[in-house]
């Protein structure tokens, strides 16, 4: 179905370039050569990954444009170099949303690097990840060969997810093309709520929220003061701040978009950053420095210079994984290391999908 076609925005014809053909030869020329291509977007995600670069660019950003976009299906198809804010805007004329909430980490930030780094915001752990709002793709793989998975609706989803398996994968597997998303209305009210809380009493009430049903879209615990976000019908929305208490925070939709794109102060400085994914029950971490905690108690930021197997070894022993987030050594290892199993395995679907290892060698791991 073509843009014009479908798409109820025609402003948008203007982002309408489709760049396949162009983006296929190139691979396919580099396939022919054993050369290696480092994938491209707007570089807003440049700090995310080991900081080795391979090969020449392949630019992604002139494949832009919304290919089908359905309000009342809830699902849009657009190209990978489609930047965030475009998105957003039209979703926002429709009155819908990324429910996954992503950073932008930078104003031309586009749904292709966002989906290769596996970004979410703050509503991930009450709305679902980036990779559970992926209905379907269409990529290049390493020989070339333009191939589509998945499907417009969840019922297309099944068996071995490969469209979903792209997520995270910092383009080593294959060049996002298309992606079909599904998006939500947004939320009719909301209100974001603080308390003055120690870090243990704020990780266990998260928890306890958690486990009611109230409207919960976000939380986040720093310097003592615990935030809480609530959103969905007015009439929920109120009953719950009323149930939960605290007071009602003045400028809330900038403190969570600060939060969400590092411009937070905790985020500031050159010191590297580290995010520890745990279990979100975890108690307080014995870490070194301050620490700022997202999800729930799932999701714990952690600035300085740090000896990576001692956080690694710590972040498992509560059920997670660490990884160097931004900033420091990326030369090395900079995400949790891999189980012998579960390497063999990442390396037979990166021989599976680029046979000659060209696409982002060495951008996740060394040995992908």
């Amino acid at each position: 179905m073509s843009t014009t076609a479908s798409c109820p925005f025609p402003s948008w014809s203007a982002f309408d370039m489709d760049q396949s053909v162009i983006l296929q030869e190139q691979v396919r020329e580099a396939y022919a050569q054993s050369r290696a291509l480092h994938i491209q977007g707007s570089g807003s995600k440049h700090f995310y990954g080991r900081s080795v670069r391979h090969g020449e660019p392949l630019r992604m950003r002139a494949h832009q444009g919304v290919v089908d976009y359905e309000p009342s299906e809830l699902f849009i198809t657009l190209r990978a170099g489609t930047t965030l804010q475009n998105l957003q805007e039209q979703l926002a004329e429709a009155g819908q949303m990324l429910p996954f909430e992503p950073p932008f980490f930078g104003t031309e930030a586009t749904i292709g690097g966002t989906l290769a780094c596996g970004f979410s915001g703050p509503r991930r752990p009450y709305a679902g990840s980036a990779r559970d709002y992926v209905l379907g793709v269409q990529l290049l793989n390493g020989q070339g060969e333009i191939l589509r998975f998945g499907g417009q609706v969840m019922k297309n989803v099944a068996g071995y997810d490969v469209s979903r398996l792209l997520v995270g994968s910092l383009g080593t597997l294959g060049v996002l093309l298309e992606v079909t998303l599904k998006v939500l209305p947004r939320p009719e009210q909301e209100l974001t709520l603080v308390q003055e809380l120690p870090m243990a009493a704020a990780i266990d009430q998260m928890n306890q929220w958690a486990a009611q049903p109230l409207p919960v879209s976000a939380s986040a615990w720093y310097d003592n003061y615990l935030y809480l976000r609530l959103s969905g019908a007015t009439k929920a929305v109120e009953a719950a701040g009323r149930k939960i208490g605290g007071e009602i925070l003045t400028g809330a939709d900038a403190f969570w978009t600060d939060l969400r794109e590092h411009r937070h102060e905790f985020f500031q400085g050159d010191a590297p950053l580290w995010r520890l994914a745990v279990a979100p029950a975890s108690p307080p971490l014995p870490l070194p420095e301050a620490t700022l905690i997202e999800w729930g108690g799932g999701q714990r930021w952690l600035r300085g210079h740090q000896d990576a197997e001692a956080l690694q070894a710590l972040a498992a022993k509560h059920g997670g994984h660490a990884t160097l987030f931004r900033g420091g050594d990326g030369s090395g290892e900079v995400f949790h290391p891999l189980s012998p199993h579960l390497l063999a395995l990442q390396q037979r679907l990166k021989k599976a999908f680029d046979p000659r290892g060209i696409l982002n060698p060495g951008r996740l791991y060394a040995a992908l």
